[in-house]
């Protein structure tokens, strides 16, 4: 398969986060701050992208305001053309900082949210965060800003479905995504405990459905749904290496956020390799492009386009080959093993371990 450029680049500025999600899917070991790119070479990094036809950068983390240089890289993006998305929890987004990013070029905000109160929120982020995230969304409204907050969704938040929409209602959110948690990094270690019972979603697929027809005209609702419990599994991005692309803080590059997970996979760096050469030539992004690489029973099946084999991820994780069929899909030879996960999940769960902070 002959690749297209990608869309959209996700540069995960730094692995530092004030919050201790637990559904965190950024690995377990992560990337330090002595460890982390300059200024200089994501400066490189942003050109190398545009020059490979990259439109949308989105500076995530860990927190990307973490990093004192933020201004200079969402400037030189936006210069370049670029459309540049903040992916925040909200912490240190005072008035003043947003309102000079968006000067320099930001043209949009996605801001986490843990839960639909204080409470609840203040416990899954492991920190008092829920006002900080309150102002925040305040200032971004304040400059008109399109603002997304995204939530994502697990034992412990979603009987809270309905209050969380409201929620995003009064922030003035123009999308909300409604994700139910990933099995990657800290995801999978607490997986237990986030799991969502079976009664919890069918209680939430009518309210979401309801409030997607009522708000359609005021606030987009991506309900992203838990596969785990889905005949098919989620799609990969469009494809492996179809779309996007995710530059790592140490320079590593991954065709998808999660794809450390895959520890057979060899990721090249752009400190030692152009952004160009990783994205056309390289082992890592081309080994489960297309369709060729599928094995039987996704090769033979009408949905390979659609749901793309499913996640390569959540296959090695789950059956030690990532180019298995996606465990998730009721056709996988694997399927008895999401079954049993299912079927063991407690009744009650137990504690969060929460992300560890890095320095």
């Amino acid at each position: 398969m002959t690749a297209q450029p990608p869309l959209g680049m996700l540069a995960e500025l730094t692995h530092r986060c004030p919050l201790h999600c637990p559904y965190c899917s950024n690995p377990i070991e992560l990337v330090t701050r002595d460890n982390e790119l300059s200024t200089a070479q994501w400066l490189s990094i942003i050109e190398q992208a545009r020059e490979l036809g990259v439109l949308q950068v989105h500076m995530s983390g860990g927190e990307p305001l973490a990093r004192p240089d933020l201004p200079e890289l969402v400037e030189r993006a936006s210069d370049l053309g670029c459309y540049v998305n903040l992916v925040t929890s909200g912490l240190g987004l005072t008035e003043k900082r947003l309102a000079d990013l968006a000067d320099r070029g930001l043209a949009h905000v996605q801001l986490s949210v843990q839960g639909a109160d204080a409470e609840m929120a203040n416990k899954i982020a492991g920190v008092k965060a829920h006002t900080h995230k309150l102002a925040a969304a305040r200032a971004v409204k304040k400059l008109d800003m399109p603002l997304t907050v995204n939530v994502v969704l697990h034992r412990a938040n979603h009987h809270q479905v309905a209050d969380l929409i409201a929620l995003a209602e009064q922030m003035g959110a123009d999308r909300l995504e409604l994700a139910n948690t990933q099995y990657y990094g800290w995801g999978l270690r607490n997986r237990d405990a986030l799991m969502p019972t079976a009664a919890q979603l069918a209680s939430a697929e009518p309210i979401v459905r309801a409030a997607t027809e009522r708000l359609r005209d005021t606030m987009q609702i991506v309900y992203v749904v838990a596969d785990y419990y889905s005949p098919y599994p989620k799609p990969c991005m469009y494809g492996w290496g179809s779309r996007q692309l995710t530059v790592a803080p140490n320079g590593d590059v991954l065709p998808c956020p999660a794809a450390s997970a895959i520890t057979t996979l060899k990721l090249d760096n752009v400190l030692s390799t152009s952004l160009s050469d990783i994205w056309y030539k390289s082992s890592s992004f081309n080994v489960y492009r297309g369709e060729d690489w599928m094995p039987d029973p996704c090769r033979s099946c009408s949905r390979r386009g659609i749901d793309f084999g499913g996640c390569r991820c959540q296959a090695f994780l789950l059956t030690g080959d990532a180019a298995a069929t996606d465990p998730v899909c009721s056709k996988s030879p694997n399927r008895a093993t999401i079954d049993t996960i299912l079927a063991g999940s407690p009744d009650t769960a137990p504690d969060f371990v929460m992300r560890k902070v890095v320095r």
